[in-house]
């Protein structure tokens, strides 16, 4: 018998049960943010321990968010199996066993290792994301989707504020400054044994990580959570979905995937090349690693404007349309705008402290896109949603093209890369969202 049929409507859940839900997915996006925005250090620090290329660096973020194009559309057959709390719990162990994965990886100092660790991590949080997101978009009015989303938002950055600061004291040190500057003139064997000692210092933090994501799916499988019926329509949906039978009958969805692959690129490129950007600066990585925390505290600045503002002085159509062009306008001032700037302790070019403000511009876009792509989908709402979390393969794609870019030309001009995304993510928010039929 399928988990459907223990479904409930979500017009059947009772406040407290709805409020109930909507924690239960905030605790899952913070665990969403704490493991995934990690990356951002985790980038730089391989590419010290393991003597990379930038491309070879950004090869972290294309294993671990590739993932999410190979497991999208499986995990919405894997819902409807066994419905959303037993998935959701799998989700987990699949992300527990990536963090196993670290110790052999970390044990013989191999990349490729940490590569498929960092690639089941990303299976684990496509199932947990196929779930989570159609969940807080259709857990009240759709007209506060964004809004709640903005919350979940704030429930992930607050995460990915904290986990480069944890990683950072958990596994360096203060004498890895000079530690790194002696690299360089040490012999074969002497800078081998101290990059291995330097590796290993993950083991034990994944250890417990992976034990702390195991006990927590099953936490996940025997809380309150409800069940909830997507695979019925009301009579209205019904009605204007007669005849569909295909998901690519639904442009405003497809192109919204297409606005989530180059939404969460930019995203992702705004946070993981920060450290990197400010290394260009001469500012070394035990200063360098606050600067993603910086951008993620933008971020959630975004979203508490989003909660406030949103329905009720501007609604979530024209809040995206702000965030798309003011990161048509943060972009081009990243790469023309120069100068020396101090700053909160810091001493840089003030070109990135508008990367740190793409924060604020890439706020309520993934707020925004959800309930848009999803308008009106009714019984193809899973496999919707698995269509978008495919798009989260932005995340692996894109940073792949701004390292080619810094290792051809040089770090600063690696961010035109993101004009033509947000380019096209105004295009949605003002016209693309509203193609219910194709035509050319």
């Amino acid at each position: 018998m399928k988990a459907a049929t223990n479904a409930v409507k979500v017009s059947s859940l009772t406040k407290s049960q709805t409020m109930l839900s909507i924690f239960l997915i905030g605790v899952m996006f913070f665990m969403f943010g704490f493991v995934s925005w990690v990356n951002s250090i985790l980038i730089p620090y391989f590419k010290i321990a393991c003597e990379l290329t930038s491309f070879q660096a950004y090869l972290v973020a294309f294993a671990f968010y590739i993932a999410y194009f190979v497991m999208s559309v499986p995990s919405s057959f894997l819902l409807k199996a066994v419905g959303f709390k037993k998935g959701m719990m799998f989700g987990f162990w699949a992300m527990a066993l990536g963090a196993f994965i670290f110790v052999p990886a970390a044990m013989s100092r191999t990349y490729e290792i940490f590569l498929i660790g960092l690639f089941t991590i990303g299976i684990g949080l496509a199932i947990l994301q196929t779930a989570a997101n159609p969940y807080i978009t259709i857990l009240g009015p759709q007209n506060r989707a964004a809004q709640r989303i903005s919350i979940m938002g704030i429930c992930n950055k607050a995460a990915g504020i904290l986990s480069p600061i944890v990683f950072a004291a958990v596994i360096l040190r203060p004498t890895d400054t000079d530690l790194f500057a002696q690299l360089s003139s040490m012999t074969d064997v002497e800078r081998s044994a101290a990059l291995d000692e330097l590796i290993r210092r993950v083991i034990n933090p994944y250890i417990g990580l992976g034990i702390f994501l195991f006990v927590l799916g099953v936490l996940v499988y025997l809380s309150p959570l409800p069940e909830i019926d997507t695979e019925h329509e009301d009579e209205e949906v019904a009605t204007v979905n007669a005849g569909k039978n295909s998901i690519f009958q639904f442009p405003h969805l497809i192109l919204g995937a297409v606005a989530i692959f180059l939404h969460v690129g930019t995203q992702v490129i705004a946070i993981d090349t920060i450290i990197e950007y400010a290394g260009s600066m001469n500012i070394d990585l035990l200063e360098a690693k606050v600067f993603p925390s910086y951008t993620l505290i933008c971020t959630i600045c975004g979203y508490l404007i989003g909660i406030s503002l949103i329905p009720k002085y501007i609604s979530q159509v024209n809040a995206l349309r702000v965030c798309t062009i003011l990161g048509v306008i943060f972009t081009l001032l990243i790469i023309f705008a120069k100068g020396d700037f101090y700053f909160l302790g810091h001493q840089t070019d003030i070109s990135i402290w508008f990367v740190v403000l793409l924060g604020l511009a890439n706020s309520l876009v993934w707020a925004g896109l959800w309930p848009l792509a999803l308008d009106g989908l009714g019984r193809f709402t899973k496999l919707g949603a698995s269509i978008m979390i495919m798009g989260l393969c932005g995340n692996a794609i894109m940073p792949l093209f701004f390292g080619h870019f810094a290792d051809t030309y040089d770090l600063r001009h690696a961010y035109w890369v993101l004009f033509p995304c947000y380019l096209y993510l105004v295009f949605y928010a003002i016209k693309g969202h509203k193609i219910r039929k194709w035509g050319f």
